[in-house]
């Protein structure tokens, strides 16, 4: 039987001419007729990545039209690290600026996307000391716990 072919939504799923700037930077898909599982197109992927990143829901809640939650964490850490989505982000730039032109003399920096460093701020200040107050407490004491209290158990007698 014949799938008819779905309409893509634009705001979840990308759409047809972007797609075709992406589809070459992406790995291959497995090829029809090949042993073992089916691979999850890299299209169906990549559109379950962005609705995450977009929705900030967990991976195990995507959409079951993006397939597995699991496939798409597992596809999104090989090709972060692969370097795919700086490709892409380069692609779609250059892209943007054949379009519309960007104008590179005006940037901005977001500081929520600077790291901040490992040991800054202000040196906090010590806190100082009170006196040193001897007055009974009921979690620690200067009196060793064997000799604070009286026994008040009879007298041990020996016994013949």
């Amino acid at each position: 039987m014949r799938r008819k072919p779905r309409k893509r939504n634009g705001l979840r799923e990308i759409p047809e001419d972007l797609w075709k700037l992406i589809e070459p930077l992406l790995p291959p898909d497995k090829p029809p007729g090949a042993n073992g599982r089916p691979r999850v197109p890299n299209r169906t992927v990549l559109d379950g990545t962005l609705y995450v990143l977009r929705t900030g829901c967990q991976w195990k809640m995507v959409p079951q039209q993006y397939r597995s939650g699991s496939t798409c964490h597992l596809r999104f850490q090989t090709w972060v690290r692969a370097g795919v989505f700086k490709r892409i982000w380069r692609v779609c730039l250059n892209h943007y600026d054949d379009l519309q032109g960007i104008d590179w003399r005006f940037q901005s920096l977001d500081s929520a996307t600077v790291s901040a460093p490992v040991k800054g701020g202000i040196k906090p200040e010590k806190t100082l000391r009170i006196e040193a107050n001897w007055a009974p407490s009921g979690t620690c004491s200067r009196t060793p716990t064997a000799f604070r209290w009286r026994s008040r158990s009879p007298a041990l007698t020996a016994t013949t």
